[in-house]
């Protein structure tokens, strides 16, 4: 994705992405759709009218310029994809968000990252492992991502802090959370790098997290988890990295300790046993000299169709009978149902806009609500 033109069209780029049902992926359609992220929203309400939705809440000009102003008082900066800061690993995730806040050192987005994360009520082993590879991880220039969560996210960014940690958080770039952690956050201010999708005073929600995870992940080359339930953030986390193509390491502990349980189930499915530094650097090895390239997404619609060709009531009435409650690959879609890519592509995308279905990553689509 090229960089925004100008101040406009920085605005118009973060219009975009506040706009209801605008998510990740939507965005990049949308900026492959259209000439530029203003027409894309002039259009947003006829797509999603066409998609049987109620009117589209579209983010004004007003509202950006809010944005903007908070973003500056916080001392913090939009970072939007394309431009040079903008990380080159995370921008080869299928969803990596279109725009981030920054606050901090941009200089620690550019060498590859490695994610360390893991369970909030830690042992004191399970601290002292993880400040001890975010440590020799980071003396070898490699970049320590987290989530600043208390408990293992915590340790790994105070043993990065010399050599670089970058914490990506599931609010606002000044929004502290748990609040325990505001000496961590000061010190990772001044000496490190603030990461967050979420505009300025946003207080995370539950469902906040999962978003923040695929962006530590996508940052990174690989995901170290230390200590982790059976049920834990920390393998979605290693979920989204697989998922990603980073490489999955997991510390090994003891059977009897339920907070071992997830990461010693990672290994026996595959994931590289680490101890040390040395073995995540060794595992890591074959990838730092690797170029991730950004995803390619099919293209809704040719350069002369812009506003998307005509699609025809009964070829709707196919798609949406295709769509269910458990995620559906598009691509499984367009070949089951035999019709043109571009009119799939686009009613989907309508769909999507009028809050009928969600996309998921890997090029997956599912009905919400009782799809009518």
């Amino acid at each position: 994705m090229k960089a925004p033109a100008d101040a406009a069209d920085r605005l118009a780029r973060l219009r975009l992405i506040r706009s209801e049902n605008v998510g990740p992926i939507t965005f990049r359609e949308l900026m492959k759709y259209f000439a530029s992220a203003e027409e894309a929203l002039d259009a947003l309400p006829s797509l999603a009218g066409r998609g049987g939705g109620r009117k589209i809440k579209v983010c004004t000009k007003s509202k950006a310029e809010e944005e903007l102003a908070a973003a500056e008082a916080a001392g913090a900066h939009h970072l939007f994809m394309g431009e040079p800061d903008y990380p080159k690993v995370l921008a080869a995730a299928e969803d990596a968000p279109p725009v981030l806040l920054l606050i901090g050192r941009r200089d620690l987005l550019k060498p590859p990252a490695v994610a360390i994360v893991g369970a909030r009520n830690a042992s004191t082993n399970g601290r002292r492992i993880a400040r001890a590879i975010a440590a020799g991880v980071a003396a070898e220039g490699l970049a320590v991502a987290s989530g600043m969560a208390r408990g293992i996210d915590a340790a790994a960014h105070e043993g990065a802090l010399d050599g670089g940690t970058v914490a990506v958080l599931a609010g606002g770039p000044d929004v502290v959370y748990p609040e325990e952690n505001r000496r961590l956050y000061d010190s990772i201010r001044e000496r490190g790098t603030i990461l967050a999708e979420s505009p300025p005073g946003l207080v995370p929600q539950a469902r906040h997290f999962p978003r923040r995870n695929r962006i530590i992940s996508g940052l990174s080359l690989g995901v170290v988890v230390v200590e982790a339930a059976v049920r834990s953030g920390s393998l979605i986390t290693a979920r989204l990295a697989n998922e990603q193509g980073r490489e999955v390491m997991a510390v090994p502990g003891s059977p009897l300790d339920p907070r071992c349980r997830g990461t010693n189930d990672l290994i026996r499915k595959g994931a590289t046993m680490v101890e040390e530094a040395a073995d995540v650097l060794a595992a890591l090895e074959a990838m730092r000299g690797d170029e991730l390239s950004q995803p390619e997404s099919r293209r809704l619609g040719d350069a002369d169709t812009t506003t998307g060709a005509p699609v025809p009531d009964h070829a709707r009435t196919r798609i949406l009978d295709a769509l269910g409650h458990t995620p559906a690959s598009v691509d499984a879609i367009i070949r089951d149902l035999g019709l043109p890519a571009q009119a799939v592509l686009t009613v989907l995308l309508e769909l999507e806009l009028a809050g009928r279905i969600e996309r998921q990553p890997g090029n997956m689509v599912v009905l919400v609500g009782n799809g009518e």
